[in-house]
């Protein structure tokens, strides 16, 4: 049998919320088998699931909520409990962001080791992917479809020297996802960051937690942590988004130049689809996001 996961002991950090900004309070908690990922207000004093029904917004990041209360940007570190196999956790934040710390998963990988995580008494339940589930909007595209494990392949291609024609596959079945994915950070464009914190918005964002373009160049002073350190963010916020299924996905992705917007949507067409899906016991013989990750392909 192969096991749930979750952690072994509680542990807190804190961090700037991107957008507003401000001081953030996180706490991780063990929780128990079959409860899977749960979000917690605690200056509200509200709750609400890590699932696809409960996203109330997918503009520069995904939101979760409940009524009034909500925690924007939760991607990465769904990404890094996904990535390392945790199944159950209870998450505690003091405000309506989860902190960027460095813009990448790494910090919670680092957050998530420290606390341990230990094997449960219930059996790991997988989404099987049985058919091809897609959408489109334009040139951008995503989809998933059956296959053996799991796997991302993501291609970006804007308009700039350093993100032209760049494609990554990641094979989630060897390596360690801390190792090749965890420390891609978000990226945005100099003129878009101004612009938006003219607007209010991205008031927390620096070159401390985030790489920034201009025309042709990376501006951060250290540059890249990847050569294609862009599309790697791009598979760690995919990792995110698609763990809002609930469960930890047996099949293949494939997107082109797609967001938390589509990937959000691709969620819900794939579960408002029975026929499209099976929830089961992971067998022995299988991987997910939950095994590792391995070398990326490049393109």
């Amino acid at each position: 049998m192969i096991a749930q996961r979750t952690l072994d002991h509680s542990i807190r950090c804190s961090g700037i919320g991107l957008h507003s900004g401000r001081k953030i309070e996180l706490i991780l908690h063990p929780a128990d088998e079959n409860s899977g990922i749960t979000f917690f207000r605690s200056d509200l004093g509200v709750g609400f699931p890590a699932r696809a029904e409960y996203v109330t917004d997918t503009r520069l990041c995904t939101t979760i909520g409940k009524g009034d209360a909500h925690i924007s940007t939760v991607e990465h570190l769904l990404s890094a409990l996904a990535g390392l196999g945790v199944d159950n956790a209870n998450i505690e934040v003091s405000g309506a962001e989860v902190p960027i710390m460095d813009g990448s998963s790494a910090p919670f990988v680092f957050l998530i080791q420290c606390a341990g995580i230990r094997e449960q008494s219930v059996a790991k339940k997988v989404l099987r992917i049985l058919k091809r589930v897609e959408v489109k909007e334009g040139h951008k595209r995503c989809a998933l479809y059956p296959a053996a494990g799991f796997r991302i392949s993501y291609l970006l291609d804007y308009d700039h020297p350093l993100l032209r024609q760049r494609k990554v596959s990641v094979d989630f079945s060897r390596q360690a996802y801390t190792r090749e994915i965890s420390r891609a950070r978000t990226f945005g464009f100099l003129h878009e960051v101004e612009a938006l914190q003219k607007a209010g918005l991205a008031l927390g964002g620096s070159l401390e937690n985030a790489i920034v373009l201009d025309s042709h160049r990376v501006v951060n002073e250290g540059g890249l942590r990847y050569e294609d350190e862009c599309v790697r963010h791009k598979i760690l916020d995919t990792l995110g988004d698609l763990s809002l299924s609930g469960y930890p996905i047996v099949g293949a992705f494939e997107g082109e130049l797609t967001g938390h917007d589509m990937n959000h949507k691709l969620v819900t067409t794939l579960l408002a689809d029975p026929s499209s899906y099976r929830i089961e016991e992971l067998q022995a013989e299988e991987s997910t996001a939950s095994e590792g990750v391995g070398q990326p392909q490049t393109a």
